[in-house]
């Protein structure tokens, strides 16, 4: 059996699309050639891959998990694609970065912007996903750089970790800002933004609060620190988060608090074992680590004066 290329596109367009229009307006292909193409995938597998019944669609048990395989596999030959691309033009100094989304937000996009500013026609790919999805892109050579939390999942690499000190975020008129710290006593039957996934950050609180004999109220919760600041933001309550999305001057109303005792969260900067990093990607490293460092020793500066924006 020899599954040609075209049939795998569709078949990872129709997953991420959902439909076999949408699908066919991605590829820039009719509807039928869609529907012939996954019927001749199907045929060459020897199963169903979607339910179609009177307009359902939906992936099948099998569909799932072979999608995983066929999305790793399209974007390894992406980037072969792009490799060759900047080998024949001589730009072959690019580098690829992952992360969770701790800091694809308020971190990583102005942190390329300026590598960009100082070394132009440099391509940098950047790429949001689970941290353990990262971690097998990076083992297996797909990715030259991930961000990611702890522990970190796959062996095979290499992996500096940076223990930052969250920070307690809140409207700059709730009435904790007068506090220039802020104990767990004070958040008693407060509204928590809660961080999905039994996030280390959580547990450690919970930890605390247990300790002070203190409940809160979480009604709310969100994946990524970024969204649990948009959450405050918008009026959702209070939430401990990163001090990369907590000290961020967004002008989104939101400032923010030392917490105590200390809340650490822990990101891993993870490259490959035994694979050589090309120019761009040791820049990039270098620049992310003294970036993160700040972040690392604001607390050991002295507190600040000014708790009412970034860092």
């Amino acid at each position: 059996m020899q599954i040609k290329l075209r049939h795998l596109e569709v078949f990872h367009a129709l997953i991420e699309a959902g439909s076999v229009s949408r699908a066919a307006q991605r590829l820039n292909l009719t509807q039928p050639a869609v529907s012939i193409a996954l019927g001749n995938l199907e045929s060459d597998l020897g199963f169903r891959l979607f339910h179609r019944d009177r307009g359902f669609f939906a992936p099948t048990r099998e569909a799932s998990l072979l999608h995983a395989e066929v999305a790793q596999s399209l974007l390894a030959l992406s980037r072969i694609t792009q490799r060759a691309h900047d080998i024949r033009t001589g730009s072959a100094g690019g580098t690829s970065i992952a992360t969770n989304g701790v800091l694809a937000m308020n971190f990583l996009p102005h942190l390329i912007a300026n590598f960009h500013t100082e070394i132009p026609n440099t391509r940098v790919e950047l790429r949001v996903h689970s941290s353990r999805q990262i971690a097998t892109w990076v083992s297996g050579h797909q990715i030259d750089i991930g961000l990611i939390d702890t522990p970190v999942p796959v062996a095979g690499m290499n992996a500096e970790l940076f223990r930052m000190e969250c920070v307690c975020i809140m409207q700059e008129d709730d009435p904790l800002a007068q506090h220039q710290v802020i104990f767990p006593k004070m958040l008693k039957d407060r509204p928590m933004v809660a961080i999905l996934g039994d996030h280390l950050v959580d547990r450690q609180l919970d930890q605390l609060l247990y300790e002070a004999d203190t409940e809160v109220v979480r009604t709310t919760s969100s994946y990524y620190f970024a969204i649990a600041r948009n959450l405050v933001a918008a009026g959702a309550g209070l939430a401990i988060i990163d001090p990369i999305n907590g000290m961020a001057n967004l002008k989104d109303g939101v400032i923010w608090r030392r917490f105590a005792p200390r809340i650490t969260a822990e990101l891993a900067l993870i490259t490959a074992k035994d694979q050589p990093k090309s120019a761009a990607t040791e820049m990039l490293i270098a620049r992310i680590r003294d970036a993160l460092q700040t972040h690392l020793s604001v607390f050991d500066q002295g507190r600040p004066q000014d708790h009412t924006g970034g860092v």
